[in-house]
């Protein structure tokens, strides 16, 4: 009976092992904690429960177009693990996921002097650092990343069509540190 109960525990363990092992051949490269956020053919969507399961990275402000206070404020997460990886080499480990929340922002007098806010969220950009080229065909994928910017009506489906049309301009002056800009997320110090 003893040796009956150690064989059943050896199966469930392999079967285990074969699942997640499956699991991470079909949503490739996601560390543990991190839910694929890619389906079959690389596309992408905004990953659920990110603002509690992720690392926040940091946030920035742009200004307003005029007068004071801002227009928008992107606040950007990494994927579990992500944060002690970058500090070891410098370099995003193959699978990071990284979630930019963009919200319009509202500013206004509080004791402390003129405060922006956010406020109406109104979208997310979402990469996936793909070390591997896993979706030669797609688009959305190339230069080491899955690219896609989503409306906030739909966090399921990307508007972007061409990730070098639609968001590479935006990254090229952080082309040296690997597309993003690193120097603004105090984490990675």
């Amino acid at each position: 009976m003893r040796t009956l109960n150690v064989a059943a525990m050896c199966m469930t363990g392999i079967a285990a092992s074969a699942g997640v092992a499956a699991y991470g051949a079909a949503s490739p490269g996601y560390g543990p904690g991190t839910q694929a956020v890619a389906d079959a053919n690389g596309n992408l969507h905004v990953p659920d429960s990110y603002r509690t399961t992720y690392q926040l990275l940091g946030t920035w402000v742009v200004a307003a177009d005029q007068g004071q206070g801002a227009k928008e404020l992107h606040v950007t997460y990494a994927s579990p693990a992500s944060i002690a990886e970058f500090r070891k080499d410098g370099r995003f480990r193959d699978g990071t996921v990284l979630v930019k929340e963009v919200f319009a922002a509202h500013s206004a007098q509080m004791t402390t002097g003129l405060v922006s806010s956010a406020d109406v969220l109104k979208g997310w950009f979402v990469m996936v650092k793909d070390s591997k080229g896993r979706y030669p065909d797609n688009k959305l994928w190339g230069d080491g990343w899955g690219w896609s910017w989503f409306d906030a009506a739909n966090p399921s489906k990307t508007t972007s069509t061409d990730y070098r049309a639609d968001c590479l301009a935006c990254h090229v002056p952080a082309r040296a540190t690997d597309w993003v800009y690193v120097a603004g997320y105090p984490p990675l110090r």
